[in-house]
């Protein structure tokens, strides 16, 4: 296991954002977790914007060879390109997010 020194100030801001009872690495756990959140509400609203835009699922984007169809216009490439980064993001997101629930499982016992 890796040791990491934090500085009086850098903790005594986690103790300030996070005040509980937990050790610094279940309270940095926290604050991953929290930010993995935020990046998944990121990806997700992209996903439903562009799923309202195009009354499509991505996979029935793709399928459906809609850049082609409309003619790879720079404004749905660019959606297309932003569409996919938000998949891959949000199942990365979710796997992160499930490695973290069983990393604190596994402490908590």
């Amino acid at each position: 296991m890796a040791t990491v020194e934090l500085t009086r100030q850098t903790q005594a801001l986690l103790e300030e954002t996070l005040p509980n009872e937990q050790d610094i690495d279940a309270k940095v756990r926290q604050l991953i977790q929290a930010e993995h959140l935020r990046e998944l509400g990121r990806y997700r609203r992209t996903d439903l914007a562009l799923t309202r835009k195009y009354n499509l699922t991505f996979d029935e984007f793709t399928a459906q060879h809609t850049t082609r169809r409309m003619g790879y216009s720079w404004e749905v490439e660019q959606d297309a390109m932003a569409w996919e980064t938000a998949v891959g993001g949000i199942a990365t997101m979710e796997r992160k997010l499930k490695e973290l629930r069983e990393l604190d499982r596994e402490q908590s016992t």
